[in-house]
């Protein structure tokens, strides 16, 4: 086994950030397609993506009105012409305006737009406000210069994307195929189903809402030689194995040490709760990737997000929204960071799983353990990370769940 051991318990955010590093050396593995701009969403771009021209490729005017050299000083001459979008647009000499529509090329020899309420006249010539260079003209090249690098290789695509790509003339890109993610539950609990499986459809929902394919690949019993050997065999199938369970230091708590066995352990445990025992591992005989998510609801869809997110997304930002606690949340164990879950009303953000919430675990402490495996705190709409207590009224930044599930 290489790496970290599975004793070092490491910060959160260094955890997100190695497995957003393991990312960078992984997709590069993975195979190409082209889509068309309405496939791109939550795909990564194959190779960097330059403008191939000028955007606009011609200046043009945002009003109606008139287009001229502002420079040049009034009256001016009033040629008997009007520009459309759909023309070829005429050249100006010095002292010319002409009529033009919002959307339409700019004449050559034209710098401003007057708008046409603000113009006169007076036997053909054309006096109006004073204006300056670049008045109501979208300049070429204003929004995107020729051969500027807009899109990095690996970036994750979204919808929006799409606008820009149309713009530079581009139909179609060529992106990385998605990591192929197989899912299995450890535990006898499950495997005889005395207890049902809480987590894989959750998790399952997470890796497409991410751009990637997701396969539950069923459960094995708390067998060592069993857990190792389905794990050998998925990541012989899948670029991923995700697992649930298992990841913690009891008897029965197997995964980490098949995982350790079959590749090398790149770490087990973060200072995040609830969601600690997570483990990442590459398994390079195998030419996959394994992450090991515990066992416990709450807590595996908080470390996912936090910490697992980065791989399939590459990205580990957070953005937040401030509120003020409702009430004063302690914590039990200092040196952790922790995952509160809250609702949001008007800017106050209420910590379910307090007694004075609607699913009351714990008085003053927050209780990681109780609420990890606690479903109706699912009915949050986000959390608060913090290492240390907090008191009524305190400002926070709460994270939205949408922000860590797409």
């Amino acid at each position: 086994m290489t790496g970290d051991t599975h004793d070092d318990l490491i910060e959160w955010d260094d955890g997100a950030e190695r497995v957003r590093a393991l990312r960078e050396a992984w997709l590069p593995r993975l195979g190409t397609e082209t889509v068309p701009l309405d496939r791109l969403a939550g795909r990564a771009v194959a190779e960097p993506i330059r403008a191939p021209t000028d955007v606009p490729a011609h200046s043009h005017a945002t009003m109606d009105g008139f287009a001229f050299d502002a420079t040049d000083p009034y009256p001016l001459e009033l040629v008997d012409v009007e520009v459309f979008p759909e023309d070829d647009p005429p050249s100006l000499g010095p002292g010319e305006a002409a009529r033009i529509a919002t959307g339409a090329p700019l004449p050559e020899g034209a710098n401003a737009v007057l708008k046409r309420e603000e113009a006169s006249f007076d036997a053909g010539r054309l006096t109006g406000t004073d204006l300056s260079p670049g008045t109501y003209v979208y300049e070429r090249g204003s929004n995107v210069a020729e051969g500027e690098q807009l899109f990095a290789a690996g970036e994750r695509l979204g919808p929006k994307d799409a606008l820009l790509l149309a713009d530079l003339g581009i139909d179609s890109v060529t992106v990385r195929d998605r990591f192929s993610v197989g899912l299995l539950a450890t535990g006898t609990e499950i495997h005889e189903g005395r207890q049902r499986d809480l987590d894989s459809a959750m998790l399952a929902g997470l890796v497409r809402s991410w751009g990637h394919e997701a396969t539950h690949e069923g459960s094995v019993p708390d067998d060592y030689d069993r857990v190792e050997s389905r794990i050998d065999e998925l990541a012989r199938e899948h670029d991923v194995v995700m697992t649930t369970g298992g990841t913690s230091v009891g008897d029965k708590d197997f995964v980490v040490r098949a995982l350790a066995a079959l590749g090398d352990l790149r770490f087990h445990r973060v200072a995040l709760r609830p969601g600690k025992p997570i483990a990442v591992a590459e398994l390079p005989d195998h030419d996959a990737v394994a992450v090991a998510i515990p066992g416990k609801p709450v807590g595996a869809h908080a470390v996912t997000t936090l910490v697992a997110r980065p791989f399939f997304t590459g990205d580990a930002s957070l953005p937040t929204v401030d509120a003020s606690m409702a009430r004063a949340v302690d914590i039990a164990a200092p040196g952790f960071a922790y995952a509160i879950p809250v609702t949001l009303d008007d800017g106050t953000a209420m910590p379910l799983g307090h007694a004075d919430s609607p699913l009351p675990i714990y008085d003053d402490a927050f209780d990681p353990s109780v609420l990890s495996s606690s479903t109706r705190a699912t009915r949050a709409n986000g959390f608060v990370l913090t290492e240390s207590a907090l008191d009524r009224g305190t400002a926070v930044e709460v994270v939205p769940y949408p922000v860590v599930e797409r």
